[in-house]
């Protein structure tokens, strides 16, 4: 992706931004709407924290010099996640890749998401390789999304805990885009669950699902929908309203890092990039600029697309 289209509205609660990808219909554009409705017009309390942690990202660049460069944008990140599965690159390509940021900041938590790249086998694979000392391999935090089905994530985990491998499972498009979000949890696929608040219908929408998942042990990581600075908020509150979760023995643990500085890789934003500071993101609206606002702004068929859109989400929400 080289460009992201929003649309921004000044509401009485502060901008608010409602962005679906613009293959999605008006049903799951209409979960993305009822999210900037509910922080435009719904009155939220002042969130409990003023920051979050949040965690660098390394998109799947293959020139491994760029790599310092990348993590150099994100100060005081001690987590990272690395974009692997690549289509047209290799494991070998990966393996690299992962070892590059081992290298360029030593003692990060490493974490690798494959967006439902990798069949079982290709997953098994990737684990071992990734963790493996002799290959510039360690420990990784998880594995996110690395094949594409609730079945192929439960085999992945049963197969990797048979060896004694302790690499834990993130779903993500399983609960993002899934009718039931919890099924990939019930079915015992995850150890993870990472949650987008305007793709799941807002931020109290994701604080049901992080106090549901947390019954079953699973922890939560917030994340991005690649938002502006102005639509990072929402998923900024999320983070900043999550109960903890209770693990294992029974020891309630905060949420993790949250994916939500990608605003570090864009070109463009719609106001002052939000400033990472000392690997936390301040939780606060933006307002963005006019004269950003102008130079960004779309030509006048395709605000009329997105009004036409508008209406039918619209339509959709009212009739849910």
């Amino acid at each position: 992706m080289t460009e992201r289209e929003i649309m921004l509205v000044d509401a009485p609660d502060g901008w608010v931004e409602w962005s679906p990808f613009l293959e999605y219909g008006p049903v799951e554009a209409s979960r993305w709407l009822r999210s900037a409705v509910l922080l435009g017009w719904g009155g939220l309390p002042t969130p409990p924290v003023t920051s979050v942690a949040v965690n660098a990202t390394v998109p799947a660049v293959t020139d491994l010099s760029l790599v310092p460069m990348l993590l150099d944008r994100y100060p005081g990140c001690t987590t990272v996640k690395v974009k692997v599965a690549e289509r047209g690159q290799t494991l070998a390509e990966d393996v690299a890749r992962v070892r590059a940021v081992r290298e360029a900041a030593p003692g990060i938590a490493v974490r690798v998401d494959a967006n439902a790249g990798w069949s079982v086998d290709e997953a098994f694979a990737a684990a071992v390789a990734l963790t493996d000392p002799a290959q510039g391999g360690g420990p990784l935090d998880y594995m996110e999304q690395p094949c594409a089905t609730v079945a192929e994530l439960a085999e992945l985990r049963r197969r990797m805990g048979s060896r004694g491998m302790m690499v834990r499972v993130a779903a993500d498009e399983l609960i993002r885009k899934a009718s039931d979000p919890m099924a990939v949890v019930q079915a015992g696929a995850c150890d993870v669950a990472v949650v987008k608040a305007a793709p799941l219908g807002g931020v109290d929408h994701v604080r049901a699902i992080a106090s549901s998942v947390g019954q079953y042990g699973v922890a939560v990581t917030v994340s991005s929908a690649l938002e502006s600075a102005v639509g990072m908020y929402a998923g900024l509150y999320a983070a900043a309203t999550l109960p903890g979760y209770t693990d294992d023995e029974d020891l309630v643990v905060e949420p993790q890092a949250a994916g939500l500085a990608t605003g570090a890789l864009y070109a463009e934003e719609v106001c002052a990039p939000r400033e990472i500071v000392a690997g936390r993101l301040a939780v606060e609206r933006c307002v963005p600029e006019d004269a950003r606002l102008e130079a960004l702004a779309s030509a006048p068929d395709r605000r009329d697309w997105w009004f036409d859109r508008l209406a039918a989400s619209y339509a959709e929400l009212a009739g849910a």
